[in-house]
């Protein structure tokens, strides 16, 4: 039995299955969801993008939220997807979904953030191979703007189609030092900069006790930001899946 004992944050399902998968490794764990998921009314542009889909070479979907209502959007716009396309995601479940669905879906084996999908051979040889290189974005609101910004950079066109919205959910003034001490937990889960952000924002005056505590992050970037913030023992999983969390895990000396 493993002595580390979880704050998972992750939205309310995600939660669930990676405290069953947690809990087959011996691992304890809490959930308290920090993100919950609204998705976004349809609209006109929605509909004109999903309509033109075939203008793309290449779609990237940032997100299980993002697949599962992309391809809702592309099922009802596209009884047979267009010829040729290739589908993207920075994570392997993610992908997973795509795949089933039956689409051309790659994505990193390694890391699961826009820098490993950046990197990827296959991403790149798509990108090249068009003439006029245009790529479609499925993501939630405001979200993965260094895979845009670094797209749009290498002369790649890019469009985004937001799907949904992310908030934090509300709780009580103090639920989240009062749920750390009743399961004893010693250590933090985030899985996104906006998760950490929520993280911050609901500790209010306790944050200096949660710095002391194990932080661990999906990528770099949300590295720096909670570095940013304070957080002292920050431990980098290069991913936001369940086997990049298990390898940070073994690799991270257990609280005595």
């Amino acid at each position: 039995m493993s002595s580390w004992r979880l704050l998972l944050t992750r939205p309310t399902e995600e939660c669930i299955a990676l405290s069953a998968a947690l809990s087959a490794e011996g691992i304890q764990s809490s959930s308290l969801p920090l993100l919950a998921i609204e998705p976004l009314p349809e609209t006109p542009e929605q509909r004109a993008t999903m309509l033109e889909l075939d203008r793309y070479c290449a779609v990237v979907v940032v997100s299980k939220p993002a697949a599962r209502l992309g391809l809702e959007l592309l099922d009802r716009y596209w009884p047979q997807p267009p010829h040729g396309q290739v589908w993207f995601s920075v994570g392997g479940a993610t992908g997973a979904l795509l795949e089933d669905f039956g689409l051309d879906a790659s994505w990193p084996l390694r890391g699961d953030d826009s820098e490993a999908l950046l990197a990827l051979p296959r991403f790149n040889e798509v990108l090249g191979a068009a003439t006029d290189p245009r790529v479609l974005i499925l993501r939630g609101q405001g979200g993965r703007e260094h895979l845009a910004d670094t797209l749009c950079s290498r002369g790649v066109q890019v469009d985004k189609l937001e799907l949904y919205r992310r908030y934090l959910p509300e709780y009580p003034p103090g639920t989240l030092i009062e749920t750390l001490r009743a399961q004893r937990l010693n250590a933090l889960l985030v899985s996104s900069g906006q998760g950490l952000e929520s993280l911050h924002g609901l500790a209010a005056s306790d944050w200096p006790e949660l710095c002391e505590l194990p932080l661990f992050v999906p990528s770099p970037r949300v590295a720096q930001m909670a570095a940013a913030l304070g957080a002292k023992r920050i431990v980098d999983c290069r991913g936001a899946g369940i086997a990049a969390l298990l390898a940070a895990l073994r690799e991270t000396p257990e609280p005595a």
